[in-house]
């Protein structure tokens, strides 16, 4: 293959610097000549001085001007020109005659016209001017050649390329996502044997597109397959497009394009594609805006390719929603793979994995620390292992325990120990019965998950105690009975303080939005009302990031809705008190416990409470 020469690339600021520095050498050598000798400016009581020391030796008045000036020698003997600028007194003539030094009045000597001219204007003028003019000719150069300036590089993608096998990642590398690696391998599969796919006939698909919750190893999976595959990746986040010059963006796309082509077969990844794949709405300038065009562009080049020439794009993103249809539509993203939160086993192999490389004891129970982190992602669970190493450390040992594994669940959970953190006695024995209540109410329910921690240490989130619950498996459907069990567990705070010190606190806060919160969905979207129904009444916005939900009924609807809220969280709240009343005894024993022990096991709650 013939190269092609590189074109030379000097940068603009390098003309510029020798244009500064040959100013300044004017500046020091040649203007100073043309400016005659360096002249030294004193008072006339100064001059007055010298002339009584002997060190004058000739004066000069210039004709028209209040200068007088006069060459004198210094303390070492050398003759310097100096100034003043007070007019001499009439008795300065015979003064000088007396001590015979010459006096004379002199014509001012004029610079040329044509070196003034010079140095004045003509040189400075080129200075400023040569550059913008070379710089001009460049970019009408460039833009004339049809490069688009991607010569200052605002036409260029910023995707950082990967060589063969460079990601240093393979599926070995990736655990819990085992349906998303299994849909993955056939593009792997078709990029090592495309014959085996073109014998048949089959096209793979252009686009892959990733979808799921922040965290759950979307880009990882992408270089999973590139390394995988040992091709070349291609890698760019969305955001990477974007310019706030009009038409940059599409000129990017194209530029990364014309790249991959050229390294095929090769996989494209970018990353939070929504940024410019968002739905096309006409709300740009004439429908036409410079996200508009970066998108139209894309759009383009995926047409522009087939699923024979080795070149696979893949793209993730947790907004599936916001998304443009033309660009999920068969042709150009052909496969969607979601990439959802892991299950108990998946969370289990992700400790596991993010576990080889930190030394850990022998006896680590990896799949009580997963039970106890249901709902976590992939990157909270490598959080957590970095943690407890990080608390091994801090404790001066090499090796990461059980216990670092614990705390560091509580501090994902919850957020660190609050040391400095001072309750009052009668507080803390608040919070101990607030917890209690939790616990109790929750044990002595038969549709609620066991108690595996209770501990009234405050915590950097703002908790001045909690009450964990880790459920033995994963569940994924949740009935009507759960539901209600939680509610009436998240009440159970709150209850037992209104029972043993017949006040409230502002301690259940959160306590009573997750309530809320948990009512509210059971009669506007888990149909789990009577008096609704099965009707959908509220619609979920962003799934992948929080889930938030709007209203879709009439106002007279939603007051029916509030009304009937308050009511579940209202019985919840009755059968939470109706329980620990039945047990205060056992409320007041086991607060008095955790008072003295601060922190507690499931096995010593259930201990207690069943003696």
């Amino acid at each position: 293959m013939n190269e092609q020469p590189k074109p030379n690339k000097k940068p603009f600021i390098y003309y510029a610097l020798i244009a500064m520095l040959v100013l300044m050498l004017l500046n020091a050598f040649v203007f100073p000549m043309l400016g005659g000798p360096h002249v030294t400016e004193v008072s006339y009581d100064e001059f007055q001085t010298m002339l009584k020391n002997d060190q004058v030796t000739h004066v000069e008045m210039q004709e028209n001007r209040q200068e007088l000036y006069f060459k004198a020698k210094n303390e070492k003997g050398i003759e310097r020109v100096y100034s003043t600028g007070t007019f001499p007194d009439p008795a300065l003539k015979e003064e000088l005659d007396s001590k015979g030094i010459k006096y004379a009045v002199a014509v001012p000597q004029k610079n040329s016209m044509l070196m003034e001219f010079l140095f004045t204007w003509v040189f400075p003028t080129l200075i400023m001017t040569l550059p913008m003019v070379f710089l001009w000719r460049m970019m009408r150069k460039r833009m004339g050649d049809g490069s688009n300036m991607m010569s200052f590089g605002m036409g260029k993608s910023n995707a950082k390329m990967y060589v063969a096998a460079q990601t240093g990642k393979t599926f070995a590398d990736v655990a819990g996502q085992e349906e998303a690696k299994e849909a993955l391998e056939e593009i792997v599969d078709f990029l090592h044997s495309p014959d085996k796919y073109r014998s048949v006939g089959a096209v793979m698909p252009k686009g892959v597109l990733l979808v799921g919750p922040p965290g759950t190893g979307k880009t990882l999976l992408a270089k999973a397959v590139a390394g995988e595959a040992n091709v070349p990746f291609f890698s760019i986040a969305g955001s990477e497009f974007v310019e706030m010059f009009v038409g940059q963006g599409a000129a990017r796309v194209r530029d990364l394009f014309r790249q991959a082509k050229e390294k095929a077969p090769c996989i494209v990844f970018i990353d939070e594609i929504d940024t410019i794949g968002k739905k096309r709405d006409g709300s740009g300038i004439g429908g036409n805006d410079e996200r508009e065009q970066t998108l139209n562009q894309l759009l383009s080049e995926m047409d522009g390719f087939d699923g024979s020439s080795g070149v696979v794009l893949l793209a993730a993103t947790n907004r599936p929603e916001t998304l443009d249809k033309a660009l999920l539509r068969p042709g150009r993203f052909d496969r969607r793979v979601p990439v959802e939160l892991p299950d108990l086993q998946g969370r289990e192999a992700i400790l596991r994995v993010h576990a080889k490389d930190v030394m850990m004891a022998e006896d680590i129970d990896y799949k009580a620390v997963a039970r106890a982190t249901s709902g976590a992602s992939g990157a909270e669970l490598a959080n957590l292992i970095n943690e407890a190493a990080l608390r091994a450390v801090k404790c001066n040992r090499r090796i990461v325990t059980q216990e670092d594994l614990t705390e560091s669940v509580d501090v994902v959970v919850a957020g660190y120990q609050r040391k400095n953190a001072v309750l009052t006695p009668h507080e803390k024995e608040i919070v101990a019965y607030h917890e209690i209540g939790h616990a109790l109410v929750a044990a002595k329910q038969t549709n609620s998950a066991p108690v595996t921690k209770i501990t009234i240490v405050p915590r950097t989130s703002g908790a001045l105690g909690y009450t964990m619950q880790t459920p033995e498996s994963d569940t994924v459907l949740l009935s009507k009975e759960e539901a209600l069990a939680k509610i009436a567990t998240l009440t159970g705070g709150r209850s037992a303080e209104e029972l043993v010190f017949g006040s409230i606190t502002s301690g259940a806060s959160n306590d009573i939005e997750q309530a809320t919160k948990m009512a509210r969905s059971m009669v506007t979207r888990l149909g789990m009302s009577e008096t609704f129904d099965m009707t959908a009444l509220e619609t979920v916005n962003n799934q992948y990031l929080g889930g938030d939900a709007s209203l879709a009924c009439s106002a007279q609807t939603a007051t029916q809705i509030d009304h009937e809220v308050v009511e579940i969280i209202r019985a919840a709240h009755e059968k939470a008190i109706g329980i620990l009343k039945d047990n205060m005894d056992k409320l007041h024993e086991l607060a008095q416990y955790l008072l003295e022990k601060e922190t507690i096991t499931g096995e010593e709650f259930m201990e207690i409470l069943q003696r």
